[in-house]
């Protein structure tokens, strides 16, 4: 990584929440989602590392992109300067995201009562998975043990087979930093208009259940089995499904509503066929499924491409992690970014007014940590005592 890089990292930002500053304490997985949502749409976001980072993961910290988009500094947590001193950064900021079990930070001098009693118009957001609270509160768990307790895992998975982890797009992601994003910005807003602010409790057992919202209205309307693999939308049905193809690849189809659907028949010469004229009714999906399997079979994704792309058969070829950055569409819309000659995917949504900046790494170095400093009103000197003691890196 070149030294430009490291320094245009902590430069100024463009996007909707320029002007906003974040401290992230460094964690894993849906804390630095978060946080990252939050730097590619402008926010100043600091993230306070321990002085030797720990993490399951290899590599530098600076090659993760979920550090993007922010500075870093590193500070000594368990001696009262270093404390002292993320409290300072904390009563600079807006709000602050921490991912540690409940009563850690407590322990650590940096609960909400403290830092709000500094900053009455802090957010303090908290990610969890099981929440600040409740009989697992206190138990280590990952992704797919949240999801299993919401139900959501149990939904995701072949009819007759166990059920299948959704990589940790689930709980991580989207029910738990996408989640907290969308918490803070609204306690925010909150205290934009009252100068009050207050504590988010984002568990991602409860975030995972809330994308599962529509799944439990299907139950209740009772047009939705609990038996895994046999509604339409999880791969019961034939017409919302992957298919191989004669080259090994897979395409995707999802034609629910029944003009697409008839669109398909159609464009795969099926109009008349009497055996798929039922669209809907699962007693046949297993039939009209062996048939599409041994069609698409008959050629490869390409050829599918050629004659299904362009359509409104709601079709798609199913691409790797290495081909979706090539793709024409994707490619359109700049969809990915090449940061350090490594593609990742771009900042999401767009905004018409105050586009986001391109992404840039985690920005880590001596550089970084004066600046943060600086911009707390440390001199020159009391950084370098900071230094010297041990109590940032």
């Amino acid at each position: 990584m070149s030294a430009t890089h490291r320094v245009s990292a902590a430069g100024s930002r463009r996007g909707p929440l320029a002007g906003i500053r974040i401290i992230e304490f460094a964690g894993l997985g849906p804390g630095p989602f978060c946080a990252m949502m939050l730097a590619d749409h402008g926010a100043d976001v600091v993230r306070v590392d321990r002085l030797e980072p720990s993490s399951p993961l290899p590599g530098d910290p600076r090659d993760d992109f979920l550090n993007r988009s922010r500075r870093s500094i590193g500070v000594d947590l368990k001696s009262p300067a270093g404390i002292a001193l993320a409290r300072r950064l904390c009563a600079g900021a807006d709000g602050l995201i921490e991912g540690f079990r409940p009563g850690v930070m407590e322990r650590l001098g940096l609960g909400p009562e403290v830092l709000l009693a500094a900053q009455p118009a802090l957010i303090y957001g908290r990610m969890t998975g099981w929440g600040q609270d409740g009989p697992y509160a206190a138990s280590a768990g990952h992704d797919i043990n949240y999801v299993a307790l919401s139900g959501a895992l149990h939904g995701i998975g072949r009819a007759g087979r166990k059920p299948v982890p959704p990589m940790n797009l689930v709980g991580d992601f989207g029910g738990g930093g996408m989640m907290l994003a969308f918490g803070i910005l609204a306690a925010l807003l909150h205290a934009r208009s009252t100068g009050t602010g207050q504590v988010i409790d984002c568990a991602m057992t409860e975030g995972s259940a809330v994308l599962m919202t529509m799944i439990y209205s299907l139950q209740a309307q009772g047009i939705w089995s609990d038996r895994r693999g046999s509604n339409m939308l999880d791969g019961g049905a034939h017409y919302y499904d992957s298919y191989e193809t004669s080259d090994g690849s897979h395409i995707a189809l999802g034609a629910v509503e029944p003009h697409f659907y008839r669109d398909l028949l159609h464009r795969l010469g099926l109009d008349g066929d009497e055996e798929l004229q039922a669209q809907n009714d699962p007693a046949q999906w297993p039939a009209q499924k062996a048939r599409f399997e041994a069609l698409f079979r008959s050629r490869t994704r390409a050829q599918w491409c050629d004659a299904l792309e362009g359509s409104d058969v709601c079709f798609a070829p199913i691409l790797s992690l290495q081909e979706a950055p090539g793709h024409p569409h994707n490619v359109a819309r700049r969809a990915f970014v090449d940061v350090d000659g490594a593609p990742q995917p771009a900042p999401a949504p767009r905004f018409s007014v105050t586009p986001s900046s391109p992404p840039r790494p985690l920005a880590r170095d001596e550089e970084a940590t004066v600046s943060i400093l600086s911009e707390l009103g440390l001199s020159e000197r009391e950084i370098a005592g900071l230094k010297d003691e041990g109590i940032v890196g």
